[in-house]
């Protein structure tokens, strides 16, 4: 396998975490009685230009299919990060009614109904029907495809190029990263702004946040190499914010090479910071094996134990990352009854690969619940708020990464 970045040969591995069904393709009652796909999910890392990487092996039309169950409008957190930003960016670029925005991966069109109360012209790029259909019912305009050089291509030539692109947790998806960032750059008008939103790499490995890592996900991506991507397509990265979403992220702000924008001091800040973590030292990434092992295996004998002593023992939140965890940790039904979630397009379904039953948020009510896993770490609060009930009667709530932790 080559970098798909820089095309060097990959031979360092990062992680290998065996072999799972895509996190986000969650199963029916009939799903049961069919073989389940199975993919290797290993990740390598490139010490050339130190991008990592999952290991090739699939197309992305095999997991954003039209059955596709990640819906951004679930989480309130999320929704208020979405108002937050608009606010934020239309004030920044002055964006008005003869502007004209772009959001790839545009979701359930959770973001872009903010631009569309605004009289902000914009249209969402959304590969899954599922998603897009929900976005639609929202006023929001949707084309649904697939984002890549031959699209940005298509809307030029119509007179369509952007003041903004947006693209919130999508840059880790694309399984040609090089191909995708042209079109931005083709997408995008002169003078325009691209802003990006990814988790960033340097928390995933501080926090031991492997469970980020699933086969959606094609690259880990620090701000090293994403200034080293975008320099190659002919743009420059020339601001940089951390935020805490999805445990740490990276908010970039690009444009065309040749706007000559001032490079602001957090772009060379926050480089330096990475350098000095050890983000293009080798070691850095062979020590994390060992690490992620500890973490399952702790998370294990905790859910064994409790299975011993006769308690009862449910999930909260059926996201893509407790699916990593469970499959990893060889974890059913037999540990974790069931698993909640708020999501309409989830219940009633089973867990990929744990096929442990998915249910709605209401069969905590009035059930007896020792320990409650929130799998979605990342609103670990908004979790423990919306039940207050389960907390004041006894329920334990619980997290496995970054450590094993019971409040």
């Amino acid at each position: 396998m080559k970098c798909r970045h820089c095309s060097a040969k990959l031979t360092r591995s990062f992680l290998d975490l065996g072999f799972a069904p895509p996190s986000n393709a969650y199963l029916t009652k009939h799903d049961l009685k069919k073989p389940e796909k199975y993919y290797p999910l290993k990740v390598m890392v490139c010490d050339k230009c130190w991008l990592v990487q999952t290991e090739d092996y699939a197309e992305a039309a095999d997991l954003f299919d039209a059955k596709y169950a990640y819906f951004s409008s679930t989480s309130k957190s999320w929704l208020q990060h979405g108002q937050k930003y608009t606010k934020k960016i239309v004030k920044k670029l002055n964006l008005n009614s003869k502007s004209f925005v772009i959001e790839i991966a545009s979701n359930d069109g959770y973001l872009l109904k903010n631009f569309v109360s605004l009289n902000i012209p914009c249209i969402g790029i959304e590969p899954t029907k599922s998603t897009a259909t929900i976005a639609k019912q929202k006023g929001v305009p949707v084309l649904q495809k697939f984002f890549n050089t031959k699209l940005a291509k298509q809307l030029a030539s119509n007179g369509r190029r952007a003041d903004l692109i947006i693209g919130n947790n999508v840059y880790a998806h694309v399984p040609d990263i090089n191909d995708f960032t042209a079109g931005l750059r083709i997408a995008l008008k002169p003078g325009g702004t691209i802003t990006l939103e990814f988790p960033h790499l340097l928390q995933l490995i501080k926090n031991n946040q492997f469970d980020t890592i699933y086969h959606e996900h094609f690259s880990y991506l620090s701000l090293y190499t994403v200034v080293k991507i975008f320099h190659s397509a002919g743009l420059v990265v020339w601001d940089v914010e951390e935020l805490p979403t999805h445990g740490g992220s990276l908010r970039i702000y690009g444009g065309h090479s040749n706007n000559k924008q001032q490079i602001m001091p957090s772009v060379n800040t926050l480089l330096k910071q990475e350098k000095e973590f050890g983000l293009q030292d080798l070691s850095t990434y062979m020590n994390f094996q060992s690490k992620v092992n500890t973490i399952k295996n702790n998370f294990l004998e905790f859910l064994l134990l409790q299975n011993k002593l006769g308690k009862k023992v449910v999930g909260y939140g059926a996201a893509a990352k407790g699916n990593t965890l469970l499959n990893y940790a060889g974890i059913k039904s037999d540990l974790i009854s069931f698993v909640c979630d708020a999501a309409n397009a989830k219940q009633n379904k089973f867990m990929p690969g744990s096929h442990i039953p998915i249910v709605s948020p209401g069969m905590l009510v009035g059930t007896r619940i020792d320990y409650l896993i929130i799998f979605p770490w990342n609103i670990y609060q908004e979790v423990i708020d919306q039940n207050v009930a389960l907390k004041k009667s006894g329920t334990k709530f619980v997290t496995a990464i970054p450590k094993l932790k019971i409040k």
